[in-house]
């Protein structure tokens, strides 16, 4: 009997390229979205399930877990992968939307898994990946946000690694570098408030140093092998470096002192 994975955020880049990977590799997919009915691709495609779940609808996860339930009989994995990134001076950004990053990245994830574990617990098995990034083990300027979710992913499959595997439940995490998705356009969040002046030459810095590092983007069907890599890994291997430099992005920062990263980064930026 084939196997079952669910994918939040699978009607684009690594989402998308996802759920391709696992199905030409004989799995189920239950394709999750918040706009099935604009998907042209997937929903076209034998053994996969083209559902809606939005992180932030409690009542869509349930209904999406029970769709796929009910058309595969049942789920073995689940890809956390739906997420934003919200950039920009902390002063800038209204309440709302700094409680939506962490809603969409953080709560919205927890709310998912806690939508799966009665049906891996019942089962005994299954395995969650939970898609980080190198931005969940070191930071840059602008990105506290962003950056916060992302180390709240890293903090959050630690612990939980420890209490699942009595029910049987594998936790990974897959951190991806630079990525050719669609995190400069619709998935990026950067507010500004120019009136600010003190901020502006960091907010120059930032721009010029994103634009910089997505000319050297990796294919996000890279980071699919590795979340595919990592769903059949069988040790308490946690953390799974994924393409876009992320080994020596991560490589440097652990090799380097705070005061030696931090200056690095203040050289960088010309802070």
């Amino acid at each position: 009997m084939a196997q079952t994975v669910l994918i939040t955020g699978a009607s684009t880049g690594i989402g998308k390229a996802t759920a391709r990977f696992f199905r030409e590799h004989g799995w189920n997919v239950v394709a999750t979205m918040r706009a099935p009915d604009k998907e042209t691709e997937l929903n076209t495609l034998d053994d996969v399930l083209v559902t809606r779940l939005d992180v932030t609808d409690g009542a869509s996860i349930d209904e999406a877990v029970e769709r796929g339930i009910a058309r595969f009989g049942r789920i073995d994995a689940l890809v956390n992968n739906a997420g934003y990134g919200a950039f920009g001076p902390l002063e800038s950004f209204p309440m709302e939307n700094i409680r939506r990053q962490f809603d969409t990245n953080v709560i919205g994830l927890l709310e998912t898994t806690k939508g799966l574990l009665p049906h891996f617990r019942a089962n005994r098995s299954g395995v969650i990946v939970n898609i980080s990034s190198v931005a969940g083990r070191m930071a840059f300027p602008l990105g506290s946000l962003y950056h916060g979710t992302k180390f709240a992913v890293e903090g959050i499959s630690e612990a939980l690694q420890y209490e699942l595997r009595s029910i049987g439940v594998r936790i990974k995490v897959v951190e991806p570098g630079a990525i050719e998705t669609d995190f400069g356009g619709r998935s990026f969040d950067f507010t500004n408030d120019e009136s600010i002046e003190e901020y502006q030459h960091t907010v120059g810095a930032v721009m010029s140093f994103m634009e910089s590092v997505t000319g050297d983007a990796s294919p996000a069907r890279d980071v699919a092998q590795v979340i595919w890599d990592a769903t059949h890994d069988e040790t308490d291997k946690l953390r799974f470096p994924a393409a876009g430099g992320a080994e020596n992005f991560l490589a440097g920062r652990a090799a380097a002192t705070d005061e030696a990263f931090f200056a690095g980064v203040r050289d960088q930026f010309k802070l």
